[in-house]
């Protein structure tokens, strides 16, 4: 069994018995696509919600909107099945403060909606999900049973989904 490390807009794909883990995740999203029968999947870091609003886009694992996507064929070309794949999704976190009713500095909430919206348009399953809030987390994807963990700072807590 190898534990496989992903950064910021980084991903991996990977398999059973391996694991794959992502830290400090803030407003960033950790989001998994998995086939639960052949145990294949994959994790992403994603930083922002969109590419659109950044005209000379790089990295596409950076933006929920084209990682998600890319996820699913890369996913599928390793093996799983696009009508079985399933998702799990951590992060989002309101980590910055700011003063006023209207908060467009929330880049966590616009990431959860922007994950939500794509994983519904390509008809993913969201299996599970720890997102919001104000504390960063950790997470680790178990292909061996298809389990989250997510770890907490603070309070400090470990949860499985």
């Amino acid at each position: 069994m190898r534990i496989i490390t992903i950064g910021v807009a980084e991903y991996k794909i990977a398999g059973s018995p391996d694991k794959i883990v992502t830290l400090g995740l803030g407003s960033c999203i950790g989001l998994v696509l998995y086939d639960p029968i052949v145990r294949i999947g994959g994790m992403v870091h994603i930083m922002l919600p969109t590419a659109s609003a950044h005209s000379t886009v790089t990295n596409r694992f950076k933006f929920a909107d084209t990682a998600i996507v890319d996820m699913i064929d890369l996913v599928v070309k390793a093996g799983a099945s696009r009508t079985r794949l399933r998702s799990k999704i951590a992060g989002g976190a309101h980590m910055f403060k700011t003063s006023g009713t209207i908060d467009i500095m929330n880049v966590g909430q616009r990431n959860i909606a922007m994950c939500r919206k794509v994983l519904e348009e390509n008809r993913i399953v969201l299996e599970g999900e720890d997102t919001g809030g104000s504390s960063g987390r950790s997470i680790e994807f178990c292909f061996e049973n298809s389990t989250l963990s997510i770890r907490t700072v603070s309070p400090k807590a470990l949860k499985v989904i």
